[in-house]
């Protein structure tokens, strides 16, 4: 069965990095997803479809995503394509919404595959404070919400160390399932 691989984690843990990582060589049967935001394009981090607050309005009202929310003032969403693509029994991974989790289990059940990549608040702290993106209070505030306990049936996958040892970490889980 084709499996929908969720991918969450604190903003700071390296979920960009993982998956750019992961796309130098994925595994055969699996394809990256892109995100559709309304941030600009040259905003850096992921590779993300840009588009206007209006134009996402547009396309959720077509009925052109599979899963769409709103986080840190942005519009998010995934396209129907992953759902082609399960169906053609490819898996899907995608960097995912923890907050959203609970929808995403209800709508692909058994095809979800939830992980959760964690640093330590330390790593977490200092990822934050080097890339200079949020003001103090924000840090404070993801460190919080990456304080919270991890949702039922996710695996974790720890990011404190070396890059290459959690793209390894991600292989062998993905291989195993």
């Amino acid at each position: 069965m084709a499996r929908l691989i969720w991918l969450t984690g604190p903003s700071g843990a390296g979920k960009d990095s993982l998956l750019n990582a992961l796309r130098e060589a994925p595994p055969d049967n699996l394809l990256i997803a892109h995100r559709y935001i309304t941030r600009a394009a040259d905003a850096g981090g992921e590779n993300h479809v840009a588009l206007s607050e209006l134009e996402f309005r547009r396309r959720e009202a077509l009925g052109l995503f599979a899963v769409s929310w709103q986080a840190h003032g942005l519009h998010y969403a995934l396209g129907k394509e992953i759902d082609l693509w399960l169906a053609q029994g490819l898996n899907v991974l995608v960097n995912g919404s923890r907050l959203h989790l609970p929808r995403v289990q209800q709508h692909y059940g058994a095809q979800l595959l939830p992980l959760v990549l964690q640093v330590s608040p330390t790593v977490l702290e200092q990822r934050l404070r080097q890339r200079g993106r949020e003001s103090e209070a924000e840090i404070e505030k993801r460190l919080a919400r990456a304080a919270e306990p991890l949702p039922a049936h996710c695996y974790a996958l720890n990011n404190d160390g070396a890059l290459s040892d959690t793209l390894e970490q991600l292989r062998h889980l993905l291989g195993a399932r």
